[in-house]
């Protein structure tokens, strides 16, 4: 009764379930084992960051360039701050007790002893990066020399959060925090990095730092946790089809071993 299993049809079926659901559930695990990866990479993100808060501040130099193991570090730099090129960062939010606030980072350039500008977010402030009566609130920064601590962040890219990569903005509004989208608004060289600085000046608001990227459970993360489920149900799908075909075949089978022919 199940001759049928041996036709030509019948090997082109069984050898793609016996190849697809292998494959699937293989998928399924790659994808799981990425997600549990990011998860484990958040977790020592968190510990290192926790570490980091508490550990003395390291040189500059020593931390570069910005990786995994050294984002959130708390990093120090000496210099003086260029007062000419003072540039707002719009759009930004930022935590409070009653949820996110939209406003603004203050940001400049510390003209290091090596000649290169280290970007310093000074704090946030709520408003309007272009309206007047809120960034009349910026405080100027110190002058002279200045040794600044912080904690030190990669350059930001199109997919941070809250960047504006498609330019159009105001003269002395920056989109985005980068060595590149700094290069054609200073004349000298700028570090491929960033702190934000922990203590700030009234009535600037410290900016903490972001989770290096990769490594925080973001987007990503459940994408391939919600791959993990496709990839498993497509190889459930495929076994509840083989066993579909086999038994309208089978059935069939039965019928004309009985004399029962299908109707026209």
């Amino acid at each position: 009764m199940y001759r049928f299993l041996l036709t030509p049809r019948w090997w082109g079926i069984n050898v793609f379930a016996v190849l697809a659901i292998p494959f699937c559930i293989f998928m399924g695990s790659w994808q799981l084992s990425r997600f549990e990866d990011r998860v484990d990479s958040h977790q020592q993100q968190e510990d290192r960051s926790a570490r980091a808060k508490a550990a003395a501040a390291r040189p500059l130099a020593s931390l570069l360039p910005v990786d995994q193991i050294t984002s959130g570090r708390q990093a120090s730099a000496r210099g003086h701050y260029d007062p000419g090129h003072q540039l707002l960062v719009p759009d930004r939010s930022l935590k409070g007790e009653h949820g996110d606030r939209q406003g603004f980072y203050v940001l400049n350039l510390l003209r290091t002893d090596s000649g290169k500008a280290l970007p310093v977010v000074r704090g946030w402030l709520p408003g309007d990066a272009g309206a007047k009566a809120d960034t009349a609130k910026v405080p100027a920064p110190p002058k002279g020399q200045v040794t600044v601590t912080g904690a030190l962040q990669a350059s930001e890219n199109q997919g941070t959060d809250g960047v504006q990569a498609g330019g159009g903005l105001p003269r002395g509004q920056l989109g985005m925090i980068s060595a590149a989208s700094l290069v054609n608004i200073v004349p000298y060289e700028v570090y491929d990095g960033w702190i934000t600085l922990t203590d700030v000046q009234a009535p600037l608001r410290a900016v903490p730092p972001a989770a290096a990227e990769g490594s925080g459970l973001d987007l990503k993360a459940f994408q391939n946790l919600g791959y993990t489920g496709e990839w498993f149900v497509f190889a459930g799908f495929v076994v509840f089809m083989w066993f579909r075909l086999f038994r309208r075949e089978s059935e069939a089978a039965r019928d004309a071993a009985l004399g029962i022919l299908p109707e026209e």
